[in-house]
């Protein structure tokens, strides 16, 4: 079978870049405060290579990009390589572009944005009240992601997604209140199950809101109906009291969904991981600087994507958590 298939027959569509480990915010839950080991500046994969990279999984069927951090706003390249990428096209058409982002800047940057070609926005804001979010990201900037979000809701990028890492004792009790937010705002809010993915490996599944209690407390002031046609989407989709608008649940830990997953990462320092949760990686960055071809590139996809697992493992006995946090994975 031609493309990006792997061993238990799932077709890879999506590939996640980082552009930068480096990021404006400190989230508890996925870096420490201070001493972060960044990567090289040398290290870091240049529009060149990610439009290369691009191209090459295009023509193997890529149909999605999607660009992470760290930050992707923080990328003194982010909207050279949006235009490269978005006028990119593979068998199936011109590919998407879409970004996951803090907010932070998104003001300045948003016309830019639209006119090199990203489609869609996703924005992280895990609690709505000034404190706790000086509390979750050691930064005093809730006022400038609540801007981005503006910003993102008067643009043409759509559909507008808002992103929220449901945390024990932290941010539980909000859940409501950011879907009506979301609402107000004209996007969709998805409430996403801590998973071990910080720096310190500190994760403690008694810190993780599950989905079944998620849904228990939206359900508590909402009529939820769930979505058909999931396919390899991250979120599980419920209705809002009979719609338009919906709210989404993407259960990592507790219901997985590895038998669908279609994505593959890329790292800012070029390394191509099968899986969020992955300890194994390919090198892509040495093979661009040696010259490698464009079959050299695809073969190393292929080679990733053979090697993919069934699932991540959560919660099996031997289960690792990956050495990488997820600002140097890419979401």
């Amino acid at each position: 079978m031609s493309g990006l298939v792997d061993g238990f027959g799932r077709v890879h569509r999506d590939l996640r870049i980082s552009l930068t480990d480096k990021c404006s915010l400190r989230c508890t839950y996925c870096m420490p405060a201070e001493g972060v080991p960044w990567i090289p500046k040398q290290s870091v994969l240049t529009p060149d290579e990610i439009e290369r990279v691009v191209r090459v999984a295009a023509d193997e069927g890529v149909e999605t990009v999607r660009l992470t951090g760290g930050e992707p706003l923080i990328s003194p390249n982010l909207i050279e390589i949006v235009r490269r990428l978005a006028a990119i096209e593979g068998p199936n058409g011109q590919i998407e572009v879409a970004m996951t982002t803090n907010g932070i800047r998104l003001p300045e940057f948003i016309p830019g944005l639209e006119e090199a070609g990203l489609s869609r926005l996703n924005i992280s804001i895990d609690t709505l009240d000034p404190d706790r979010f000086m509390e979750l990201t050691r930064r005093d900037r809730l006022i400038d992601v609540l801007a981005g979000i503006e910003s993102a809701r008067r643009s043409s990028l759509r559909p507008l997604k808002l992103n929220a890492v449901v945390m024990r004792g932290i941010n539980e009790d909000e859940v409501v209140d950011l879907v009506e937010f979301a609402i107000e705002h004209e996007a969709q809010m998805r409430f996403i199950e801590h998973m071990p993915l910080d720096i310190g490996h500190t994760w403690d599944r008694g810190e993780m809101v599950p989905r079944e209690e998620i849904l228990a407390s939206l359900s508590e002031k909402f009529s939820l109906e769930p979505l058909p046609g999931r396919a390899g989407a991250p979120a599980e989709l419920f209705s809002i009291d009979g719609g338009p608008y919906t709210v989404g649940v993407i259960a990592s830990v507790t219901a997985p969904f590895c038998a669908n997953c279609d994505r593959l990462r890329l790292t800012a320092d070029g390394q191509l991981r099968n899986c969020l949760f992955a300890r194994e990686e390919l090198d892509l960055r040495t093979a661009l600087r040696n010259d490698a071809s464009d079959e050299g590139i695809r073969d190393i996809m292929r080679a990733s994507v053979a090697a993919k697992r069934a699932g991540h493992g959560i919660g099996r006995p031997d289960f690792v958590q990956p050495e990488r946090g997820m600002n140097a994975i890419g979401g």
